[in-house]
């Protein structure tokens, strides 16, 4: 079968068409010692594909804007409240893949990528420190929430916690281009 999304879907025989608008953050921060940081949250095991890092975000319900949904999706996966925001980019992921019995799943994804800064107040050790994050929905996609050094992390480092979902990466790839506060 062929790579492509499009192709693979018309030549199978049942598909079931999923479209996404999700809103996801990008925050990176320095430590105390000025080694930058980028907030990640591992997929539960309720997720898909589970144990894997993503950035905190989710999908924008009927009715709600990106801007609101980057905010409350924040609030939710990690318990860190956004001081400001800001849209920096829009990836977008096709996959084709076989679901459950004979049935595919035609999955497309649309990200927007928010720069995020976030409430010092909470942070032991003031604006220099880490806040930490905790995940407030404790029955969601969410299992843990972590800062992740950016020197251990793709396409520089190789000692990334776990596998990283392709919205990471892709932030990642265009993390300069982002001019992320007091990040890198």
């Amino acid at each position: 079968m062929s790579d492509d999304p499009r192709a693979v879907a018309s030549q199978v025989p049942e598909v079931h068409r999923t479209q996404r608008l999700g809103a996801y953050a990008v925050v990176v921060r320095r430590d105390g010692h000025g080694v930058p940081h980028l907030l990640l949250t591992r997929i539960s095991s309720i997720g898909y594909p589970p144990g894997w890092w993503a950035l905190p975000g989710g999908g924008v319900d009927h009715g709600e804007s990106p801007h609101d949904a980057v905010v409350r999706e924040l609030r939710e996966e990690t318990g860190l409240v956004a001081r400001s925001q800001r849209l920096v980019d829009v990836h977008s992921v096709h996959v084709v893949a076989q679901g459950r019995g004979d049935a595919y799943e035609d999955y497309h994804g649309v990200h927007l990528l928010y720069a995020v800064e976030v409430e010092d107040a909470d942070a032991p050790g003031g604006p220099d420190a880490l806040p930490e994050p905790f995940v407030v929905e404790i029955d969601g996609t969410t299992d843990l929430a972590r800062w992740i050094r950016l020197d251990t992390l793709p396409p520089g480092g190789s000692d990334a916690p776990g596998e990283l979902l392709p919205a990471v990466e892709h932030a990642l790839a265009n993390l300069a281009d982002y001019d992320v506060a007091r990040g890198v």
